[in-house]
């Protein structure tokens, strides 16, 4: 390998080094420890903001989307642009529909991981919806729910797999990579939240390689947000462990 060469995959490895560090690896290593120390059984869990304030709910929503632009900052500056990751604006109708049919397929799968992991006592029980009652549990829903899926998919799939690609990875290595990373800052749920993310981590991963568009996978994640918390909020009493 050229001098020039070794030097450009340092720089690679040390941009998704900080990238990965500024958003969910922090969360992976807690979730790790939160895993190994606490008990799992009975335990409720909040993959929510649960704070009452209003401002509380805005300012970690638009924070939190700070490492997304910096990977747009990143594509910008290394001449890429994000349609390099899969963002572009030509065919969104139809990222859409393939968004919806996502949200469809591992929403059901999920709800079936979740209700047998807790059944177990191999998950905590989780609180996917912000406090209710408050004239603005909405919008915080929402807020939450697009949030959380433009950083993960952006970040862990997106520009994750496709920056790997380009060391070198198979698509299959990436795919996994991305996928046992997703899962493991979800371990704070237990091992039903581990599965259940990689086994999405994987199919979002194929998906993508074939695909690549990422669109569709925003779309569906954030359904998947939006829809887990408005069941709690208008079911919780239904639910196992509430």
């Amino acid at each position: 390998m050229e001098p020039n060469e070794t030097a450009e995959r340092r720089l690679r490895l040390e941009e998704i080094g900080v990238v990965l560090t500024l958003s969910f690896l922090p969360s992976a290593v807690y979730a790790i420890r939160s895993l190994l120390r606490e008990p799992i059984a009975g335990v409720i869990v909040s993959s929510a903001n649960r704070s009452e304030d209003f401002l509380d709910q805005l300012l970690p929503f638009l924070f939190g989307l700070a490492p997304v632009w910096l990977v747009v900052h990143l594509a910008r500056r290394s001449g890429e642009g994000m349609r390099a990751f899969g963002f572009s604006k030509d065919r969104l109708g139809r990222d859409a529909v393939m968004g919806v049919a996502l949200f469809v397929v591992v929403g059901v799968a999920g709800i079936g991981v979740y209700l047998g992991a807790v059944a177990l006592g191999v998950n905590r029980f989780v609180v996917p919806a912000p406090p209710g009652g408050y004239w603005w549990t909405w919008i915080a829903v929402l807020m939450q729910g697009v949030g959380a899926a433009l950083t993960e998919e952006t970040i862990v799939l997106a520009y994750l797999v496709t920056r790997l690609e380009g060391l070198g990875w198979s698509a299959v290595a990436a795919i996994g990579a991305s996928a046992l990373f997703r899962g493991s800052y979800h371990l704070y749920q237990g091992w039903g939240g581990f599965v259940g993310n990689l086994a999405m981590g994987v199919l979002f991963g194929v998906l993508f390689v074939r695909w690549r568009r990422a669109w569709p996978f925003v779309v569906a994640h954030a359904l998947l947000d939006i829809g887990a918390a408005a069941a709690f909020l208008l079911f919780r009493e239904h639910l196992p462990g509430f």
